[in-house]
């Protein structure tokens, strides 16, 4: 019996981004697959307390069953690490879509530039829809079916109830913030990547610097994809997953 298949969505977003994915992917996994909506999002409940990576994935925690493999899209990448490190048993691979351990820019690593993050979190006080649609052209930017994308993943958005306003400020800070570098380095379990060579929120240098890091992590780049490629190149993704999995 194959263990459980865990689909992690990004920032903004819901479990629905992977609706499309699950449909051809039941055709032929034989193991239970779930789609949690990160803490906060998609009507999941928020933590009690204080919102933090830690106390956001201890309620992930208690949704994922031993030895699953994590599938996640950009933010849900640091949940997916944090996961691995403080809930190893529940861990036995890691594939991060378009995701970094390190979303922003610094002196010796590619990333998204701090004030990009800063915009959006200021955005993000005055108008919540008009922040994630510029998120979306974001995200989609530079495929060679941009609008297309967007559409799709605007239409997916809708098919849950809205995010919590802290939860998306959180969800930002943590992008902002957050540098798992380190944790990445030392996880010993397989970690796998799959990215778009287009992408603007995590460049096409990342994936080639985190095998320095983590000497296990093999990687695929989509040429002609951005930051959605299960969204954008749906087959390509797919075929990538099935012979990871």
């Amino acid at each position: 019996m194959q263990g459980e298949l865990v689909f992690l969505h990004g920032w903004g977003m819901n479990k629905a981004v992977w609706q499309l994915c699950i449909e051809e992917l039941k055709e032929s996994y034989e193991g239970p697959i779930k789609c949690l909506n990160l803490p906060g999002f998609g009507g999941a409940d928020v933590p009690n307390g204080e919102y933090t990576l830690a106390s956001a994935a201890k309620l992930l925690d208690e949704q994922i069953s031993d030895n699953s493999t994590i599938v996640a899209w950009s933010l849900g990448g640091l949940f997916a690490l944090y996961l691995a490190q403080h809930y190893p048993k529940k861990i036995s691979k890691i594939v991060l879509v378009a995701s970094s351990p390190c979303f922003v820019e610094t002196q010796n690593w590619e990333g998204i530039n701090e004030q990009v993050l800063n915009d959006f979190s200021e955005q993000l006080q005055k108008n919540t829809t008009k922040t994630i649609e510029r998120f979306l052209a974001i995200q989609a930017m530079g495929s060679e079916h941009a609008k297309e994308d967007i559409k799709v993943l605007r239409a997916l958005l809708k098919a849950q109830p809205e995010a919590n306003e802290n939860a998306l400020s959180v969800g930002l800070e943590l992008l902002k913030s957050q540098d798992l570098r380190t944790i990445f380095s030392r996880l010993s379990l397989p970690i796998y990547g799959i990215f778009g060579r287009l992408d603007a929120l995590v460049p096409r240098q990342v994936p080639a610097r985190l095998p320095d890091l983590n000497p296990a992590f093999s990687y695929e780049i989509i040429s002609k994809a951005s930051h959605a490629p299960f969204i954008s190149h749906r087959q390509e993704f797919l075929s990538y997953l099935k012979s990871i999995l």
